[in-house]
């Protein structure tokens, strides 16, 4: 059989194009030509255990993106389809005010995001928090909207890069998921799809990243760029640290608001920074400005001026959100849920004085994980207005008694949760906040 011989061919290290080419074919085909689902899973395994070379890794990612709907844009403005990916972290809610910066600036964004698994949150999880966020429009209506106001987020839809769709549900079931080839071509394939000019893939390394080790996540970062380069996307890496939670919010919709409080200049630094330095490189990498340092700058622009705001709810609007949930804070906080009557706070002190040394991003996201901000598994429901706000920053000074972190929760806290998230702030001698950016790759 072919899926034996590639599979061989993988072992061997004699991959060449009318493999890839096969295996793409196997798995998608709608004739006698598909693969059963063993015949993949030997190839996929085969991949698992032995890899691929760069350039074979490139021609899967190629061959995936090539097997499904690929948008399609106008000449006149398709040097200017950007986008970003981030492998995941505590409180990562950067794609948020990042897509309707970018789009204020004047470039266009079809932002095709996912949903959260485990400790990591989604960015359609926390989109659909606003009530009448409609995330599944269909690939007419995306290039329209994003032809229309510049900027539209939403979810992979059926008939974009369907060899993905199959081989991840086969990788989810036998194993095969923390494989480099496998999670590059997946990760980049759907990007590819966007028939983007510029993409900026931040990786995050750290003890509640995806990838714990740097090294690793330099790997990573190295392949996916190899990868989106094959496919002819301008791209670049960013490595960020994910020890911290980014940001003050863990849980769908109080990562709304900290999102709307960055798109009105109001962000926490942290947050604000990795919005600028991505958004900065995407500008200067379609050519809208001279230099990195002026993209930044005019990301902050926009997000100090209104533009980006105003951006972010014109395309809420047009995803199905009634425009008076922007009116007002109130509204806000009602259509989010956090003024429900039946959310309970909870406010932990801290139990020594000194200055804030480190916050536990992966012991706050476990615990946001048990009040059910995620999901265990892919069936589980979310509720959306659970989570945890921190109110103190790394470096700061606090004193005994002060409130340092408060608990969005249903019903009554055990006290096993309540240690846990008091044990995840580290109080110490003086230290000075360091910036998340590691370094650059591309």
């Amino acid at each position: 059989m072919r899926s034996a011989e590639i599979a061989r061919n993988i072992q061997r290290g004699e991959v060449d194009e009318s493999d890839i080419h096969d295996l793409i074919q196997g798995v998608v085909s709608r004739d006698g030509g598909r693969w059963s689902d063993e015949e993949v899973v030997n190839v996929l395994q085969s991949i698992f255990e032995h890899g691929l070379e760069p350039e074979n890794t490139g021609r899967l990612t190629a061959g995936m993106m090539q097997s499904g709907e690929i948008l399609t844009w106008p000449e006149e403005w398709r040097h200017l389809v950007v986008d970003k990916h981030s492998t995941g972290g505590v409180g990562d809610k950067v794609s948020i005010p990042l897509a309707p910066a970018l789009a204020a600036c004047g470039l266009k964004v079809p932002m095709i995001s996912g949903r959260g698994l485990g400790h990591t949150g989604g960015t359609l999880d926390k989109l659909e928090s606003i009530p009448g966020f409609n995330v599944q429009l269909q690939t007419k209506s995306i290039q329209d909207q994003v032809d229309e106001i510049g900027v539209a987020m939403v979810g992979q839809t059926e008939d974009l890069v369907p060899a993905d769709r199959r081989m991840y549900a086969l990788r989810d079931v036998t194993g095969t998921v923390a494989s480099l080839p496998l999670i590059t071509s997946s990760i980049v394939s759907k990007k590819a799809a966007e028939s983007l000019s510029a993409l900026v893939l931040d990786v995050k390394h750290g003890r509640a990243a995806f990838m714990t080790e740097r090294e690793d996540a330099m790997r990573l970062a190295e392949a996916m760029v190899s990868a989106a380069t094959h496919c002819g996307i301008h791209t670049r890496a960013i490595l960020t640290t994910m020890d911290c939670p980014l940001g003050s919010a863990i849980g769908n919709a109080i990562e709304i608001v900290e999102s709307i409080e960055t798109l009105r200049g109001n962000g926490p630094s942290d947050l604000e920074e990795l919005v600028c330095a991505q958004g900065g490189a995407l500008l200067e990498m379609v050519g809208i400005v001279e230099d990195f340092e002026s993209g930044s700058i005019a990301i902050l622009d926009a997000l100090h001026d209104g533009s980006a705001l105003e951006r972010f709810i014109e395309m809420a609007v047009t995803q199905g959100v009634d425009p008076l949930v922007f009116e007002s804070e109130h509204m806000l906080y009602r259509s989010l849920g956090l003024l429900d009557p039946e959310l309970n706070e909870t406010e932990l002190k801290c139990n020594s004085e000194g200055h804030v040394i480190h916050i536990d991003a992966l012991a706050l996201a476990l615990v946001a994980l048990d009040l059910g901000a995620g999901r265990k598994e892919a069936t589980d429901t979310i509720d959306h207005a659970v989570g945890i706000l921190v109110e103190v920053d790394i470096g700061e000074s606090v004193n005994y008694g002060q409130t340092w972190v408060t608990i969005h929760h249903r019903g009554k806290l055990s006290e096993d949760l309540i240690s846990r998230v008091q044990n995840a702030l580290e109080i110490g001698n003086e230290t000075e906040p360091e910036s998340r950016i590691d370094t650059w790759i591309g």
